[in-house]
């Protein structure tokens, strides 16, 4: 048995537990579970020495055998179902559910669920939580789910509990015959001597949570359990023990029951394919959606519903049928006004919100709550960018287009939360109707309004600033950048306006062309180093952005970003001969203004140099006098290395066909070869006749 000193659950806690239950003493349980709260509250339940014990004997017998066979790094592809520990925190889990059908009250209730909420951390503990029985409990008490619960196949006489008790029972009689078989000292292998063992694998179908019979719990002798402990994070710090605990203390008894099960049923979908199903099955999304449209008919705040709301996302974003079925529900709508009581919008006009610069501005949890609902909203609409859509949906889709622009205007309490929300705005305007976009340049100019031929340009320039501020930042550019790069390319591609504002912000008219395009730290600079990144998503977004602002003319492309930078884009779309580019091919027609050279741009043009984009010095002929045998030799000598080379494999030469994509030039051969055999035999068909 583990030390009297470790903070280890032990089958004397389950025991106690089980005790006070059927005594009714619930002073008594109380303060065992919060003992068990204190000390798991920061900790996940992975035994770090049991897994390093185990890849050292792995190592060990590799080195014997010579042979290696697949082991996953994963913790979840170990067999857990022979560790006491496991098996332990799987019987409390079941206890704790039985116990909750009985419907404690108070903070007997919140003590509860907050054992359930570190349990369901782990997903070798999660048997008994995936089942109906548990997730409809769960749903009861949160008002999503009118379900009946199913019943226990057990004896109307027998004690709920004996099946559980017996286990434990089992498992100190098995410890007694360990014990007595010990001579040696233990190496610390934790063997389990059982092939009667039940474990997370066992618990798929309506499988009861009460088969307890046959477990065998054989804890090792001598153990010593290493907890990982949890990094309170972004979302982690709203739950975690300390301020938010103290914050949920001055709740009503309702919030800080809804907030927990939110966040065990949350911990269970994220951890459990089997969970994902079942809670589709059960139609839990039906009854979130109906909970929300019920508070919302009665005037309610949708203060306190982040972990409601991240229950819905995690639904949709892992069940694809899950976002048809919300989406033909009404879900656009809801999410839209989820997102306008979140942010206080208030309408001037049918799609121009209000914008009160002296207005407060927006609280970290009502903006946390909003890029939840925007979120959930990206999962259900992502495929209608490319869709026309209807006019009804066409209408709602511009007032969520108009709500989306207010995100990108408004400002939060944090910096932080601030450009978080502006993010999974873009990224959601992203996925909407390019047709449905236009509200976002509609609205009438202000006094201090950026502006474009007098169309407004706030909501650009707003988009322009939260770009610079990421490229500047260097942190998860691609998931931060793509979006935004995606929406203001097709935004440039659509509304000239709009493409004439960038460019002038981006491309301005050349002047110095003394260094590289890719140097220096304007937003030309950085989006033509992003265009040889190595991730290509990023780079493609880039070049396309840039290519839309210089209207798709190859010449004015590589004269901003240089060939050698341009050479990707140009290769992709076959425009690397210097063709024009086939725009209206996207549909896209540009304007046929010019782009004039800058009088400094026109004295240095002669001596820039095409592939760097950049004014070299003039260099020194390398063949100056030389004759012209000489030459005529090293040109020689020059072919003979490159012939080398290439018949070597260390360089393929390459051509240009006619589509203007690069080829090896055996296949330009080939191809030569064949056009002079077709006109040769066309010719001698011409003569015949």
């Amino acid at each position: 048995m583990a030390d009297s000193g470790e903070d280890t659950l032990t089958a004397m806690n389950v025991e106690r537990i089980i005790e006070f239950i059927r005594e009714g003493d619930q002073k008594g349980l109380k303060a065992e579970l919060q003992q068990f709260n204190r000390e798991y509250a920061q900790c996940f339940f992975y035994d770090l020495e049991q897994r390093d014990r185990r890849k050292r004997q792995e190592l060990e017998e590799f080195r014997k055998n010579k042979v290696r066979d697949y082991v996953s790094d994963s913790d979840s592809d170990y067999d857990e179902s022979s560790d006491p520990d496991v098996m332990l925190r799987q019987a409390l889990a079941t206890v704790l559910i039985r116990f909750l059908q009985t419907e404690p009250q108070g903070r007997l209730l919140k003590e509860c669920l907050r054992s359930l909420r570190i349990l369901s951390r782990d997903k070798k503990v999660l048997g008994p939580l995936i089942t109906d029985r548990a997730l409809l409990t769960l749903a009861h008490l949160v008002g999503i789910s009118s379900a009946p619960i199913p019943k226990e196949n057990t004896d109307n006489d027998a004690d709920p509990y004996d099946d559980i008790i017996l286990a434990i029972s089992e498992s100190k009689l098995g410890r007694a015959d360990e014990d007595d078989n010990s001579g040696e000292e233990d190496d610390g292998s934790g063997a389990v001597n059982s092939d009667a063992v039940w474990g997370p694998s066992n618990w798929c179908g309506d499988r009861k949570a009460s088969t307890f019979s046959n477990i065998s719990l054989v804890p090792s002798r001598r153990r010593s359990s290493v907890y990982k402990a949890l990094t309170p994070g972004k979302r982690d710090s709203r739950g975690s023990v300390g301020g938010a605990e103290e914050e949920e203390e001055k709740d009503d008894d309702e919030e800080a029951t809804r907030k927990e099960v939110m966040k065990i049923l949350c911990n269970i979908v994220y951890n459990s394919a089997w969970a994902q199903e079942r809670a589709s099955e059960l139609s839990l999304l039906c009854g979130l959606t109906e909970k929300l449209n019920k508070e919302f008919q009665s005037g309610s705040s949708p203060c306190g519903q982040f972990y409601t709301l991240r229950f819905m996302f995690l639904l949709t974003a892992l069940r694809p049928e899950l976002r048809t079925q919300l989406k033909q529900e009404g879900g656009v709508s809801l999410l839209t006004t989820v997102l306008e009581m979140c942010l206080a919008v208030q309408w001037k006009e049918q799609y121009e919100a209000v914008l009160d610069p002296a207005a407060p501005p927006v609280s970290v949890e009502d903006s946390q709550q909003a890029q939840e609902a925007l979120k959930i909203l990206f999962n259900i609409t992502h495929s209608t960018h490319t869709q026309e859509p209807e006019e009804e949906a066409a209408s709602l889709y511009r007032h969520l287009a108009a709500v989306l622009r207010y995100c990108l205007m408004v400002s939060c309490e944090e910096e932080e939360a601030t450009d978080e929300l502006k993010g999974h705005a873009a990224n959601m305007l992203s996925a909407l109707p390019l047709s449905c976009l236009d509200v976002l340049v509609s609205v009438p100019l202000g006094p201090d309004s950026h502006q474009m031929n007098g169309v407004n340009m706030d909501c650009v320039q707003n988009l322009l600033m939260y770009m610079e501020r990421k490229l500047e930042q260097g942190e998860k550019v691609k998931e931060r950048l793509t979006p935004v790069l995606n929406l203001l390319t097709e935004c440039s591609r659509g509304h000239r306006e709009t493409r004439r504002y960038l460019r002038q912000q981006i491309l301005p008219p050349l002047r110095d062309a003394s260094i590289k395009p890719e140097k220096g730290n304007t937003l030309r600079n950085r989006l033509v180093r992003l265009m040889t990144s190595l991730d290509t998503e990023l780079k493609h977004c880039a070049a396309d952005l840039l290519f839309v602002l210089c209207k798709e003319n190859v010449r004015r492309f590589v004269k901003y970003t240089g060939y050698g930078n341009a050479a990707g884009l140009l290769a992709t779309r076959g425009l690397l001969g210097g063709q024009r580019s086939q725009a209206t091919s996207s549909g896209t027609r540009y304007s046929s203004d010019s782009d004039s050279d800058t009088e400094e741009y026109r004295q240095v043009k002669d001596r820039v140099n095409p592939v760097t984009g950049q004014v070299e010095e003039e260099q020194p002929d390398p063949m100056e006098g030389m004759t012209e045998d000489e030459k005529e030799e090293e040109a020689h000598r020059l072919i003979s290395l490159f012939n080398k080379l290439s018949k070597d494999n260390v360089i393929h030469p390459m051509g240009l066909n006619q589509a203007g994509q690069l080829v090896p030039l055996s296949e330009l051969r080939d191809l030569s070869m064949e056009e002079r055999e077709s006109e040769e035999e066309h010719d001698d068909l011409e003569n015949v006749e």
